[in-house]
């Protein structure tokens, strides 16, 4: 898929959100520079996801790893950031932890994009459309884990402060939002 077939960064609507930690879920307060983004329908509606996963790997920042739904229990990750691209449907999501009172509740759908940091809670909250399905990509040589905020996982959490964040934008390349 051609980089001019992606929605100009002139017209894209980008979403930034700050999310506070909730009990052992650090969201963005270790590294308040890296906001939770949604990039609003970047790729065109008539999307596959084999085009998303050969565009990423163009722009080769991240590696598509897996299609599927969103886990509807909040979890986090500790040793990567996670690019979600939405290559079906339509779904509420969590970001934070559904009780905390800074949480994001955010509908995407078909074409956006969300930038989740390390540390970011997230969970699916209901499948609008029916069939709800992305392109999970982590950055190149990272491995994803999974963290629920559970007590044990501290040391997971503490070592989100040394990830380093997105060198080039893993949608748009070299002048992308992640790297602005």
């Amino acid at each position: 898929m051609p980089l001019s077939s992606l929605t100009p960064l002139s017209t894209l609507r980008v979403s930034r959100h700050q999310i506070p930690a909730l009990h052992l879920i650090p969201n963005t307060s270790l590294a308040p520079n890296r906001p939770l983004l949604i990039y609003h329908s970047v790729f065109p509606r008539t999307v596959t996801p084999s085009a998303i996963e050969s565009h990423l790997t163009t722009i080769g920042t991240v590696v598509p790893a897996w299609r599927y739904t969103m886990y509807s229990t909040t979890h986090f990750h500790s040793t990567a950031h996670e690019v979600l691209c939405i290559s079906s449907g339509k779904a509420r999501l969590c970001f934070g932890g559904e009780e905390n009172p800074g949480r994001v509740e955010e509908v995407v759908e078909r074409g956006d994009v969300v930038i989740v940091p390390a540390g970011v809670g997230h969970r699916l909250l209901e499948d609008l459309a029916g069939g709800f399905e992305m392109v999970g990509s982590y950055e190149k040589g990272k491995s994803w884990d999974m963290c629920y905020g559970k007590k044990g996982e501290e040391d997971k959490v503490e070592q989100i402060k040394g990830l380093s964040w997105f060198r080039k934008d893993p949608v748009y390349g070299d002048d992308g939002p992640a790297v602005k």
